[in-house]
């Protein structure tokens, strides 16, 4: 076997790379050494007690092959697999770690990144994406693979091969079972369940689950864009399989338009995320930030539980720090502690195992179009969140609102708070020169007004110290109008990224006018 040399960079959730040969490419070799890694540091982790991991797998091309031969190397390593018969969502790869009792779960999935992308993604035994110090020394194990001559991709004399199991349908049914026990308002769904939805999964793995959870829900009428039920890794009908990206919504709006559906929901590749669109009063079709699903959801749940009478003293919401400060208001409103943690949902997670002993986790929210709630799924998961949007859409007909009705009632309630982001992109060894420069200039000279308003606080998430989370490249500048901007680097992508959060009905001008400042 041809020898090649790791030199992918594996980060803190895993790898993601552009498909090809090369160590520097998701292939064959590389996947295999970065699954030798990892095998490496069970074996020292468990101190060679028996132990089992995981792997699901998306639409993607090659993604069913690289799970298989993870699934080899493990076993050859001597650990346990349990990998899906087929392609399964990245939240029911993380539900299944704790169904299993595995040690660690490896989804194969590039998100929403282009076609050529793939990625190999590692959660823990909580079902979370790993978080220090595994993570770190995770990374070094698979450091310290620099060939294929170290992996074993076939048996060795004086190791018992681990067994692979396939899941399926037994799985699937505990799935569903558990994340639609966490629904809240059956009786409305029952009493409005023709409403008119569409569904697209945007040719990704959400066709599998999102359409049989809806109709568990006893929906009539969901409707599919035919063309996007399609499992295709090159998908063909978008021109990104993003659902925060305007032209992910085509096809979508055009069936919703012929049925005279009232919502639309779409679904990312490994269907972690889900975006949300409903008729306005005009009878428009507009889609929803992720910022204004979460805060909607998150009222939805607290205000439904508040109802129920099991909100309880201990509840807390976990949202990260760019995603819409409407949420810590909700929370607030309500008397339940939100806890803010840096991007990335594996910081979620890890609040919602902090505090397993002395809190109920109630619901977790990133501006990009992450949601989830309870704790059966340690990641952000779309069939919930389809899950919840129906539930509330019927809990809002109940009390003669749409969900478009019920978002300008929040806005009405707790003040308009607009939200966008927005990325420049510089690629190659200048463009990440570049981007450090950009972020340094901010933080050795920071901006003395944002929005024409003096800046009040500046909060640079370098300093642990300080902020009491982990250190991370991140600032954020605070006015004294309550407007937010922060900049963070990517940690996949070659951009930096800017979130400003603005109040006030004078939103776009100062949209503008932070455009016209740091882009």
């Amino acid at each position: 076997m041809e020898a090649v040399h790791f030199e992918l960079e594996f980060g803190t959730g895993g790898l993601r790379a552009v498909m090809g040969p090369g160590g520097d490419r998701m292939n064959d070799m590389t996947v295999g050494m970065a699954t030798q890694g990892l095998a490496n540091y069970i074996r020292k982790y468990t101190k060679g007690a028996p132990a089992s991991v995981v792997i699901s797998y998306d639409c993607r091309n090659h993604s069913e092959e690289f799970a298989r031969i993870a699934a080899k190397v493990l076993s050859y390593n001597g650990i346990d697999v349990f990998i899906f018969d087929r392609l399964r969502p990245t939240p029911e790869m993380s539900y299944a770690i704790r169904l299993k009792g595995a040690v660690a779960g490896i989804m194969i999935t590039a998100s929403h990144n282009p076609p050529e992308y793939n990625g190999y993604k590692v959660s823990w035994q909580d079902g979370g994406q790993i978080t220090s110090p595994v993570d770190k020394d995770i990374v070094a194990e698979v450091g310290r693979i620099k060939d294929t001559s170290e992996v074993l991709f076939e048996g060795v004399q004086e190791i018992v091969p681990g067994k692979i199991t396939e899941m399926g349908l037994a799985e699937d049914e505990c799935y569903f079972r558990d994340i639609l026990s966490l629904t809240l308002s059956p009786e409305s769904v029952a009493r409005h369940n023709d409403m008119k939805i569409v569904y697209t999964p945007l040719h990704g793995c959400g066709v599998r689950l999102v359409p049989e959870c809806l109709s568990r829900m006893g929906l009539k009428n969901v409707f599919h864009v035919p063309e996007q039920d399609v499992n295709d890794g090159d998908f063909p009908t978008v021109e990104s399989p993003n659902p925060e990206e305007e032209g992910a919504w085509t096809m979508a709006f055009a069936v919703a338009g012929k049925e005279h559906a009232d919502i639309v929901l779409a679904t990312d590749p490994d269907a972690d995320r889900m975006g949300l669109a409903a008729r306005d009063d005009d009878g428009r079709m507009v889609r929803f930030s992720g910022n204004e699903t979460a805060a909607m959801l998150t009222y939805y749940i607290l205000s439904r539980r508040k109802e129920l009478g099991t909100l309880g003293p201990d509840g807390f919401v976990v949202k990260t720090i760019v995603t819409s400060r409407m949420v810590d208001a909700v929370a607030a409103d309500f008397g339940v502690a939100c806890h803010n943690v840096l991007t990335g949902w594996k910081y979620i997670a890890e609040q919602v195992k902090l505090h397993e002993n002395d809190g109920e986790f109630l619901c977790g929210c990133e501006e990009s179009l992450g949601f989830n709630a309870g704790t059966y799924v340690r990641d952000k998961d779309a069939q919930l969140a389809c899950a919840m949007v129906v539930d509330c859409a019927a809990w809002a007909a109940d009390k003669g609102m749409t969900l478009w009705q019920l978002l300008q009632f929040l806005y009405a309630r707790y003040g308009r708070r607009t939200d966008e982001r927005f990325s420049l992109v510089r690629k190659g060894k200048d463009g990440a020169a570049e981007i450090a420069a950009i972020i340094a200039g901010y933080r050795s000279c920071p901006p003395k007004e944002i929005a024409g308003s003096p800046v009040t606080r500046t909060v640079d998430y370098l300093d642990s110290r300080k902020t009491g989370l982990p250190e991370s490249n991140v600032l954020q500048f605070f006015n004294a109008e309550g407007d937010v901007v922060s900049i963070r680097p990517s940690g996949t992508e070659p951009k930096i990224r800017f979130y400003f959060s603005v109040t006030g009905e004078d939103a776009p001008s100062k949209i503008e006018s932070l455009k016209n400042q740091f882009l």
